[in-house]
């Protein structure tokens, strides 16, 4: 269905194109000839997950990753327990789209909590329950490390080296990793551990790291070029990791979410080819 074969492995984040419903993101895909999409649970809820399923595969579309399950850390019995039962239920819906990943952010520290390493190892316990569960349902985990700077209230895996310490621990089908590169553009150590990843590498975003960073950091993300990333060698890496997986552009940009959803998407594919796969 690829009209130009640079764009075989391109996917949309649905989250780059926030107002549309996943309809509209699989129409406006079909228009730009992008053929896989990673999806959000929120806008997958609304339609159903069989439903958005259904609608995806009539398409022709890949669904390159489900966004989110995760946040992991929470310090009370009851908290824990809610999270795991969300997580099961990411997974079943990853299940029933054919995702080839779901995404975990793994959570922050609890409110009013310091204790950095016990939420650490609150992760580590979680994936003990939650690969198995995945693993029967033949979905992958991909453990997302993000920039130091969410550390506190998102992510407290910050260095893809740490993602990998807790996936190393289960077998290859069942946890994996995201190489973003908002997250892990700045890290010295990056190209050593992308190698070690290997086969680990469940899921490769792109998007550029924007200064000043906005009051929002979050909204920080920016389309491929407006920023700082070098994007070929980390492409080239996770290729020469053994990645021949899809390469997702999430972008997190109030000034893109204003934007019309279409003109996104054609400013989307012309960077992705001149600034992404350009060598």
């Amino acid at each position: 269905m690829t009209a130009d074969p640079r764009l075989a492995r391109l996917s949309l984040n649905q989250r780059t194109t926030r107002r549309w419903s996943v309809a509209e993101a699989v129409g406006g895909c079909l228009r730009a000839g992008i053929p896989a999409i990673g999806l959000w649970r929120e806008p997958v809820a609304e339609l159903g997950a069989a439903a958005t399923a259904r609608l995806v595969a009539d398409a022709g579309l890949r669904v390159s990753s489900l966004c989110r399950g995760g946040f992991l850390t929470a310090a009370d019995d009851a908290g824990r327990a809610a999270a795991l039962a969300d997580n099961r239920r990411a997974i079943d819906e990853a299940a029933t789209l054919g995702a080839a990943c779901l995404v975990l952010v793994v959570g922050g520290l609890p409110p009013g909590s310091r204790d950095l390493a016990g939420a650490r190892r609150r992760v580590a316990d979680a994936l003990v329950e939650l690969a198995p569960y995945a693993g029967e349902r033949g979905v992958r985990l991909a453990l997302e490390p993000l920039h130091p700077m969410y550390c506190a209230d998102r992510a407290v895996l910050s260095t893809l080296g740490q993602a990998l310490d807790l996936a190393e621990a289960f077998p290859v089908e069942q946890v994996g990793v995201v190489v973003d590169t908002f997250h892990v553009w700045w890290d010295p150590d990056v190209w050593r551990q992308i190698a070690r990843a290997g086969a680990r590498i469940a899921s490769f975003q792109v998007c550029d790291f924007l200064t000043p960073l906005p009051a929002d950091v979050l909204l920080g993300r920016g389309m491929m070029g407006d920023g700082h990333i070098d994007f070929p060698p980390l492409r080239r890496a996770v290729e020469a990791a053994g990645y021949t997986g899809d390469i997702e552009v999430e972008i997190f940009n109030a000034e893109v979410w204003a934007t019309d959803p279409d003109r996104v998407l054609a400013t989307m594919t012309a960077r992705y080819v001149d600034r992404v796969l350009a060598d």
